[in-house]
């Protein structure tokens, strides 16, 4: 009886609006997730040949790490109108906007990682039949890990919070939820869904951590030998 008062009370914590909207919970994280996952990997997919082209020709670096920083600097609200005409109400337009927004950090890491690889390792490769691409990939790109995924992880915290904004188009995740509960002032629906955003974060960025540490283990070697 205490819990379905909570509800007639508008408490902010209520057992009973997570019993009775759990179907509506789990459709709004789902799109959330979704939109989160389509926007890093997007960006990511992006995000590398830039790089790859500003660390190719200096000349081309200064325009491409200046043109996404102005876009980091967009206020969302005005991207998201920007991108309306084009993509119309559509979740198109929140990852879209995303994606811009990734780009600065995701760019910037994959640059500052391939510049982190020593020359040493460069030249025993080449010195080993190496050619380009497989130097890249097989070498630059594993010891680049640690900065990409930091900026991975950084990126993809960052759009599970901005994902929130697609409210404003019906296309935010829990982003709805918060925004219609804001706008009648329903505590325990802005709360559950501002702590779902929150962990939807940190068991992200957890799960980027345990790839990266699966991913380098001579990193995880080395600490243990400094100890």
């Amino acid at each position: 009886m205490a819990d379905g008062n909570c509800l007639i009370s508008n408490e902010w914590i209520c057992g009973e609006y997570v019993r009775t909207r759990g179907q509506e919970l789990t459709d709004a994280t789902l799109e959330h997730v979704g939109i989160t996952l389509a926007s890093v990997a997007i960006g990511l997919l992006v995000a590398f040949p830039l790089a790859l082209l500003a660390r190719r020709w200096r000349s081309v670096a200064g325009p491409v790490l200046g043109l996404t920083t102005i876009l980091y600097t967009v206020p969302s609200l005005a991207m998201f109108s920007l991108l309306l005409p084009v993509f119309g109400v559509s979740a198109a337009v929140v990852v879209t906007g995303l994606v811009l927004y990734s780009l600065t950090i995701l760019v910037r890491n994959i640059m500052a990682g391939l510049a982190s690889v020593p020359e040493e390792a460069r030249e025993a490769a080449r010195g080993m039949g190496y050619g380009p691409l497989r130097l890249l990939f097989g070498v630059e790109l594993p010891l680049a890990l640690p900065a990409l995924m930091a900026g991975l992880r950084i990126t993809t915290v960052s759009t599970v919070s901005l994902t929130t904004v697609g409210a404003i188009i019906g296309y935010g995740g829990l982003g709805n939820l918060i925004y219609e509960g804001m706008r009648s002032f329903f505590k325990a629906e802005v709360l559950t869904a501002s702590v779902l955003c929150v962990a939807l974060a940190v068991v992200a960025d957890l799960l980027l951590l345990g790839l990266q540490r699966l991913l380098t283990p001579w990193a995880r070697k080395s600490r243990k030998g400094t100890t």
